[in-house]
């Protein structure tokens, strides 16, 4: 289950273009696809207070949300903005996990998006710091 979570973590950053037509690919091996939900929405984005350990709601943050279905398996997109279609790609590759079709393909492309996205994070971090001011200095 916890690499199911990761791989869900790892698509919902998952470059948009690439995500989509990744999942294109998964289409016709699952079968018939029942669509139990595609909406947008707005969910609250819970935060903790540092100083008091005080658990707040900084405000909503607007998601698209995908739940398909095709058997007795199920799949689930969630990410920020708008973009349905992506919601619905994500819930595509996560369903193609679920059933076991193209597991290979699906874990490649996963470990392909994390490592791009390890490598932007790491980037930002190094901007951040570069920006940092030692207060010890003046």
């Amino acid at each position: 289950m916890l690499e199911l979570d990761l791989n869900l973590s790892v698509l919902a950053r998952a470059n948009v273009d690439r995500l989509k037509t990744f999942s294109e690919t998964l289409i016709s091996e699952l079968g018939e696809i029942e669509v139990l939900q595609s909406r947008t929405g707005l969910v609250m984005l819970p935060i903790r207070d540092t100083a008091q350990g005080v658990a707040f709601h900084l405000g909503e943050v607007l998601v698209s949300e995908a739940h398909i279905r095709s058997g007795m398996h199920q799949g689930y997109g969630m990410l920020r903005g708008r973009d349905l279609e992506a919601s619905m790609a994500m819930a595509l590759v996560d369903l193609a996990m679920s059933k076991g079709v193209q597991v290979a393909a699906c874990t490649r492309f996963c470990e392909t998006e994390a490592d791009e996205q390890t490598r932007q994070d790491v980037d930002t971090l190094r901007r951040v710091e570069a920006t940092r001011v030692n207060m010890e200095t003046f």
